[in-house]
């Protein structure tokens, strides 16, 4: 391993339980500079280990199927740097897709203090002109003005929308959500044996090959997990409601590899083939709020019932514990919560806001959770034990913190610094960011091109 990259991939490593012998009989070599997207934490380190550590665990599981020596794994810096901003660095080649933020959100001068306001989703943006009796972002900027942040914040929230004041690190510990999750780690798992663990197909070439994943995820780091599951052979299903209107210029990322199907988990009917496809799956991956699947009657046990062997795995915002462990969040809204806006600002000798460069909260939480997941196959394969994995953004900027930030001040990359390959989408072809990170022997590929939500039979192995 490049010993610049030691620490934060042995940082890593042990975010997901794992001790430093699995990780030093890896066959991990990682490449590249030490510093490749400017920011006043080591947002470089970040990504590198994230994709380290996901590639050595499906790694590691290849050699538990086959009963074999682990594959040598390579990760390259610039190439997983340029994974966290894959969502950006898409090019459509002969067609456009929508931007990839609402006019209206953004940062915003409160009376005393920033505000972000995320308007994405219609739902959300409805929420923020019903408080402000505002449209657009003109407007928005004056009514935000003459309000105090915090009770702005909390008006939005109330009204079904999302907002975050800006914080510095002192102010978000010392609130009742910060302290909460002042430790929470990026991810807990939890372990119980298993009798019912099904049996995926012989093994093939790639590490997931014949394992099914019921993917009900959303936005960006759910679907980051998912989709390197299926770039490894994963057969994976997402399952959306009926009609549900995804950031639709994040589709072409966040729906490659994997089939789309809808279901009304409030219909009798749709509950019911939810349940056969959850019986045949051996793992479910879940982005919702932290108690959405227990309202909707899908609690631990309930799940379990249905398959005891079923590998578990949940992320939400702002974690599992406190006021907000429900509370709608995403990547940008987390970091003006806890600090990382602010002190990113204090770096830069500025007042407004200066997140990362890129939702590396999202990132490598997506990469984390499919590494936990991996290691979870392998622990149900060679111990029989399944496991309940949680992840959180708040977590992951806990994670960001102990970190040792970068020395270098760089030049933010243009989309030329990094390299982009050919690909087709339902939408007409494009240029994306390869999967970064390789196994020996095991080359990464996506058998579903990405496409709408929707699209397939709720049904495993239909294409």
């Amino acid at each position: 391993m490049n010993d610049s990259f030691a620490d934060a991939t042995s940082r890593l490593w042990h975010a997901l339980g794992a001790d430093d012998a699995d990780l030093a009989a890896a066959q991990l070599t990682t490449t590249g500079p030490r510093a490749v997207l400017p920011a006043a934490f080591d947002v470089t380190g970040l990504a590198t280990g994230a994709v380290a550590v996901a590639t050595v665990a499906a790694a590691q599981f290849l050699a538990a199927r086959r009963e074999s020596r682990q594959p040598a794994v390579t990760v390259d810096s610039r190439e997983s740097c340029a994974a966290f901003a894959s969502e950006r660095l898409f090019t459509p080649v002969g067609w456009n897709r929508p931007p990839l933020w609402d006019p209206i959100a953004g940062n915003y001068r409160a009376a005393d203090a920033w505000i972000r306001l995320h308007t994405n989703y219609a739902s959300h943006r409805a929420a923020v002109e019903r408080v402000l009796g505002a449209h657009d972002r003109e407007t928005v900027q004056a009514a935000v003005a003459g309000l105090r942040a915090e009770e702005l914040e909390t008006a939005i929230v109330n009204a079904g929308g999302c907002a975050a004041v800006m914080h510095n690190r002192v102010q978000w510990l010392a609130s009742a959500a910060g302290a909460a999750t002042a430790d929470a780690p990026p991810l807990t798992v939890v372990e119980r044996r298993s009798s019912g663990a099904r049996t995926p197909d012989a093994v093939g070439k790639l590490p997931f090959d014949g394992v099914r994943v019921l993917d009900l995820t959303r936005v960006i780091a759910g679907p980051v997990c998912t989709k390197f599951l299926a770039g490894y052979g994963a057969d994976v299903l997402r399952i959306d409601p009926p009609g549900f209107d995804e950031v639709p210029s994040l589709l072409p990322e966040t729906t490659l590899g994997k089939r789309t199907a809808a279901l009304d988990l409030t219909a009798s009917s749709d509950r019911a083939t939810f349940e056969e496809l959850l019986a045949g799956a051996d793992v479910l991956v879940s982005g919702l709020r932290a108690d959405a699947l227990k309202r909707l009657g899908y609690d631990d046990e309930a799940l379990t019932a249905v398959n005891p062997g079923l590998i578990i795995a949940s992320l939400d915002a702002y974690g599992w514990d406190g006021p907000w462990r429900n509370r709608r969040g995403f990547d940008s809204l987390v970091q003006m919560s806890c600090g990382i806006a602010d002190d990113g600002a204090t770096a830069a000798g500025q007042a407004e806001p200066a997140p990362l460069p890129v939702q590396a909260l999202d990132h490598a939480t997506g990469w984390l959770l499919a590494a936990a997941v991996a290691r979870a196959l392998t622990r149900r394969l060679t111990h029989s034990v399944t496991a309940r994995i949680q992840g959180s953004l708040i977590g992951t900027a806990n994670l960001l913190y102990s970190m040792t930030p970068p020395n270098d001040h760089l030049s933010v990359p243009t989309p030329n610094d990094f390299t982009l390959t050919a690909t087709t989408t339902d939408w007409g072809p494009a240029r994306r960011v390869p999967l970064p990170g390789r196994i020996d022997g095991a080359p990464a590929h996506w058998s579903q091109q990405a496409g709408p939500l929707g699209r397939h039979p709720a049904a495993w192995g239909t294409t």
